[in-house]
């Protein structure tokens, strides 16, 4: 038996309620398919509206003493569940590989990543605090308690399915909170092998419970629905964002958000170039610009452009194309046949309006869903690629010769995830902190994401902030009470 099939047989394929591992109604399954040759690799159990209910009702019911639980105790069985997912790297990292197609270390560079949410939030458990002190009118003593928010709903999208599920449900146990965690149904395996993992750590029954399913629509407007539900967290395009944002209103539910990006990539006539080329490639390539957070627009001063593009163009021409698994491969398949068609979709769209194409531009024969690292220049306004999320290895190009005319570049569009701005002139780094509309900036750096920062957006880029001090803020709820003068 290979390695990958003797890992694969590690991972159950049942959903994880109540701390068991059980089938879904009816004996129901579908097939995880790898997206670099095509084939199926392993069935799991495919949820009912029934299977998710049975997900609430142990959440609801190991809630109570979850949230009794003290902090430290909590925030040693999230300690345990690091070193378990560091034990673990070189499995979860193959998982990923196998599910989603990313090449081993950048696979394994998410698993580092996702894994430093488990130690952060292990570290913010026992760190919620409230305060206590005299009213100003000096009749009494207010005290300000935090408190969890109750049983919450975690969708995680399939791109980065151990960091999305670690992001989320590391403050999730941190604040005292139980979950159902509905794994995209695309990359299930990582984030199964992952509640084996916090089961192992010591997770009690019911505080994490698993359901895959490709009935995500009625699954999810079932426990939406759901009177114990108090909190959802979803990661995901807009589109779906904003009917899970009407689904939770009559509930009321506190929510958050991560929705789509356009990132503005914007590179002024001082860069330095070399800095910002490294810079491109991160914000572009990495996981086969699969990401939300991925640059989507190259905004580069007419000065600089063609250099910029040259060095740019030079460099993509090196990236390997292949199965993720394979040595020196940079760039793998993306997703499914429906990202390679949108890819070329949008590539053509824009080399219609006038666009260059300097390299790449073609998808590859099957099996699997390849398509060529492209570089286009001269995109005109109006191109499907300055409006739309490309989510693939497609750097378009197009230019601007004053600061206030890249500022109205990069604003324009409804998304506000991150921006990424390539200057030596400190004064004018200041000015796009406050003029950019994104609600986090990579200033002469490519990749701004870490477990100690607060990660978000503006705009419809979605609400609320996962990460840092911030992210465990929101499963938490805030209780004010008053007292009298216990000296009157």
């Amino acid at each position: 038996m290979s390695a990958e099939a003797e890992l694969l047989a590690k991972v159950p394929d049942g959903l994880y309620i109540g701390g068991r591992w059980r089938s879904a109604e009816g004996g129901a399954t579908f097939g995880v398919y790898d997206p670099a040759t095509g084939g199926v690799v392993k069935d799991v159990a495919d949820a009912s509206v029934g299977d998710a209910t049975a997900a609430m009702d142990a959440a609801g019911a190991a809630f109570p003493a979850w949230a009794a639980t003290p902090a430290r105790q909590r925030a040693e069985i999230l300690r345990r569940a690091f070193d378990l997912v560091a034990a673990h790297t070189d499995d979860l990292a193959l998982l990923m590989t196998i599910e989603m197609g990313k090449p081993l270390d950048q696979a394994r560079g998410e698993v580092a990543y996702g894994n430093e949410f488990l130690r952060w939030f292990s570290e913010e458990a026992p760190r919620i605090a409230g305060r206590y002190h005299a009213s100003p009118e000096g009749n009494g003593r207010m005290i300000v308690s935090q408190h969890p928010v109750g049983p919450c709903y975690l969708i995680t999208p399939w791109n980065f399915p151990l960091a999305m599920a670690t992001r989320k449900v590391a403050p999730a146990l941190a604040a005292g909170c139980t979950v159902v965690l509905k794994p995209a149904s695309l990359t299930p395996l990582t984030t199964i092998f992952f509640a084996s993992l916090l089961a192992e750590a010591g997770v009690p029954a019911g505080v994490v419970n698993v359901i895959t399913t490709t009935s995500s629509g009625p699954v999810s407007e079932a426990l939406i629905a759901d009177p114990r539900l108090r909190k959802l967290s979803f990661t995901g395009s807009t589109e779906v964002g904003r009917k899970l944002l009407a689904l939770a209103a009559p509930g009321v539910l506190r929510t958050s958000m991560e929705l789509g990006g356009n990132a503005p990539f914007v590179v002024f006539e001082d860069a330095d170039l070399a800095q910002a080329v490294e810079g491109a490639m991160a914000a572009k390539f990495r996981n086969i610009g699969q990401a939300c957070t991925a640059a989507n627009r190259f905004i580069v001063h007419a000065s600089v452009a063609d250099e910029f593009a040259q060095r740019v163009t030079e460099r993509v021409r090196e990236l390997v194309v292949g199965r993720g698994t394979e040595p020196d491969v940079t760039i793998g398949p993306l997703i499914d046949d429906v990202a390679v068609a949108k890819a070329e979709s949008l590539v053509a769209d824009a080399v219609e309006r006038g666009a260059t194409l300097l390299t790449g531009g073609s998808a590859r024969p099957g099996p699997g869903t390849f398509y060529d690292p492209t570089v286009l220049t001269e995109v005109r306004a109006g191109s499907r690629l300055l409006r739309e999320e490309i989510f693939g290895p497609v750097l378009a190009i197009t230019t601007f010769e004053t600061e206030d005319e890249a500022v109205r570049l990069a604003n324009d569009t409804e998304f506000g995830l991150v921006s990424y701005v390539f200057t030596q002139n400190l004064a004018r780094s200041q000015r796009m902190i406050e003029r950019l509309e994104t609600g986090m900036m990579g200033l002469n750096v490519g990749v701004v994401s870490n477990a100690a920062a607060p990660f978000g957006g503006v705009k419809q880029s979605g609400l609320g902030r996962e990460g840092g001090l911030e992210g465990i803020r929101e499963y938490l709820h805030t209780k004010y009470t008053l007292t009298p003068d216990p000296y009157a």
